[in-house]
């Protein structure tokens, strides 16, 4: 039974969640704390950080170049639509591999974006990725060729320079 209890408060916990990113400019993690103590939401930060990677929230530059949590279908990323993929014009994406580590270089503040697009649309090459604001390090799959991640990735980003 209480089981049951803490799976509703988490799922309520996730819709205000969802509700604050989607109708506010939240910058961080202590401000979102703070927005959902006013809504009767008692979480540690650490509760938090494990609900944002459930709720696959990446933080991305807004208009004004500052940084945002938005949810992966209101990401304000410019997409192709033809392709559903990571396409700008200002955006320049070189890369760089080494063993199995790929490690992608991109603009400032696109990082986080483009490692959510590698994590969605690369998995059968890319195990995983870690952004930081401007570069990406992604770890290949064992028994993976060079060729083919870069095939795969060639897919989505067509600005890809090896």
């Amino acid at each position: 039974m209480i089981y049951f209890v803490k799976v509703k408060n988490k799922a309520k916990r996730f819709a205000a969640i969802k509700e604050l990113i989607q109708t506010s400019e939240v910058g961080n993690q202590e401000d979102l704390l703070r927005m959902l103590s006013t809504k009767g939401f008692d979480v540690t930060q650490a509760t938090l950080s494990r609900d944002l990677k459930q709720l696959k929230v990446a933080k991305i530059t807004n208009a004004l170049g500052e940084y945002v949590y938005r949810l992966s279908q209101q990401a304000t990323i410019p997409t192709d639509s033809r392709q559903g993929s990571f396409v700008s014009p200002n955006i320049h994406v070189t890369i760089d591999i080494s063993g199995n580590i790929v490690v992608l270089h991109t603009r400032a503040g696109y990082a986080s974006g483009l490692a959510y697009e590698i994590d969605d649309k690369a998995s059968d090459v890319i195990i995983g990725t870690v952004a930081g604001e401007d570069t990406i390090i992604a770890v290949m799959r064992e028994g993976v060729t060079i060729e083919k991640v870069k095939s795969v990735l060639s897919g989505f980003i067509p600005s890809l320079e090896f």
